[in-house]
């Protein structure tokens, strides 16, 4: 079992290196990519703060269908160019959204949710899914998230085998 003490003390910088250091323990020392992929999001809830919903999704065709993630139920599946994820996916690109309220299709998947980041998981040139985090904040997001979420997927992708999930 992980233990958070002295997180609190922490700046944000310092909770998302350690984030990265959890999921690399968490990766290095266990091969099932289910499990890794339950506890990476699980790491990511339990380091940012403000967060109401943390996870991933997985292209299957040309829908997103709901993975592994730590916060109420969300929508089963999503398609290609809707909503946040499916525009990440479509555009390959990360999508970091102020006011998921001012968003043009967003899906209100979680009613509490504001904002929004989205990570594309991407290999070669190849798009498996996407890293997804909403918060009950507007403007929760900023680019000191982006580099470490991005540095987190970057991590997961040398271990999951995303071809198989």
């Amino acid at each position: 079992m992980i233990k958070l003490n002295g997180i609190e003390k922490m700046t944000n910088e310092q909770k998302y290196k350690y984030m990265l250091i959890l999921l690399e323990g968490q990766l290095s020392s266990e091969k099932n990519d289910l499990a890794n992929l339950s506890n990476a999001a699980a790491i990511i809830k339990a380091v940012m703060d403000k967060l109401n919903w943390a996870g991933f999704y997985i292209l299957r065709g040309n829908a997103l269908v709901l993975g592994m993630f730590q916060g109420l139920p969300a929508c089963n599946r999503i398609e290609i160019g809707k909503g946040v994820c499916g525009t990440a996916v479509a555009t390959k690109a990360i999508q970091c959204i102020e006011n998921v309220n001012e968003f043009p299709g967003h899906i209100a998947c979680d009613s509490a949710s504001n904002s929004e980041i989205v990570i594309p998981i991407i290999i070669g040139d190849i798009v498996y899914g996407v890293l997804d985090l909403d918060s009950p904040e507007i403007g929760r997001f900023s680019k000191l998230e982006e580099k470490y979420l991005v540095k987190f997927v970057a991590k997961l992708n040398q271990y999951i085998d995303w071809s198989k999930i």
